[in-house]
């Protein structure tokens, strides 16, 4: 896997993927940014969020479950002092579907963060990762 990011000017820089996909981020206006794109550090957390996403509808759809949407809300703090870490990182998984069975939800959300999301299992190590869902019945 590679990826390559090209500087932009001031703040700004271009993201361009292995597989020919591309982003720009861009720093926050009190950083000299002109607020182009989202943070890097908020790419970090997009990251994690496709990563644990991907899993958990793979899994419940081999696990029979009628998903018919997924969706993951994942707020972060991060140390007050350089290099300002994330310290705890939560994500919240809206899960909806038919008659989803809740013991397969949180099944499938925990062999992602346990076993099959790269993202998740190498931030473990440094920051404290929690998670909940809640179910609704389209």
């Amino acid at each position: 896997m590679k990826t390559r990011i090209k500087w932009k000017g001031n703040v700004s820089f271009l993201a361009e993927s292995g597989s020919g996909h591309s982003v720009l981020m861009d720093g926050a206006p009190e950083a000299g940014g002109q607020n182009l794109g989202p943070r890097p550090m908020e790419m970090l957390l997009m990251g994690l969020g496709g990563c644990t996403t991907f899993d958990v509808v793979l899994i419940l759809k081999k696990s029979r479950q009628d998903i018919t949407d997924c969706v993951v809300e994942i707020e972060a703090e991060r140390a007050t002092v350089d290099p300002k870490v994330f310290i705890h990182i939560h994500l919240h998984f809206i899960i909806t579907g038919n008659n989803l069975n809740p013991q397969q939800v949180e099944r499938a959300i925990n062999l992602s963060s346990e076993k099959y999301c790269s993202a998740s299992i190498m931030l473990k190590n440094t920051v404290k990762i929690t998670h909940d869902f809640e179910i609704i019945n389209s």
